[in-house]
């Protein structure tokens, strides 16, 4: 199976990213974390990303704040997917990463998931990878099983509280 590469801006976005290398993991899906800058190291994020497939990635998923101009750097020298994650900040909580991130012109998309939405980057990235996986697709397929068994028990729990009223 294809590896998954997530790509911080800085350090300080691991906190964020935390939940898609978790996701992954569980998944069993082979992940690789760097750190990289759009900004400060533009020729090592072009290199990375122009050598992915040759390295074994399927997705390269892109965190970063402020400017949030990771997934675009990376996505211009590659025909790789690439999933922003938009990470909030501290002046604009991550709206100016978020439009940053998905505003590209035409023809360098990246997707796009919430401000802060690192598991959803994963589950997404898995989904592409799972194209070509029939057993990434039962895992996936069970997971929201599961997801969905937990919203009907939630319900019986809530129409239990309902009759004490």
């Amino acid at each position: 199976m294809k590896k998954v590469a997530i790509i911080m801006g800085s350090d300080s976005d691991l906190p964020v990213v935390t939940p898609a290398i978790k996701q992954l993991k569980e998944l069993g899906i082979e992940t690789e974390v760097r750190v990289m800058s759009a900004h400060r190291t533009p020729g090592e994020a072009h290199e990375f990303s122009k050598n992915a497939i040759a390295n074994g990635f399927g997705v390269i998923i892109a965190a970063a704040g402020m400017a949030a101009h990771l997934g675009g750097v990376l996505a211009a020298s590659t025909t790789l997917p690439v999933i922003g994650i938009p990470c909030s900040g501290k002046v604009l909580d991550g709206m100016d990463a978020l439009l940053s991130t998905v505003m590209m012109p035409p023809g360098i998309p990246v997707a796009t998931v919430g401000v802060n939405a690192a598991k959803n980057a994963a589950l997404l990235a898995a989904e592409i990878l799972s194209l070509g996986n029939v057993e990434l697709q039962a895992k996936l397929m069970e997971m929201r099983a599961d997801m969905a068994e937990q919203v009907k028990e939630k319900d019986r729990a809530l129409q239990e509280k309902l009759k004490e009223l």
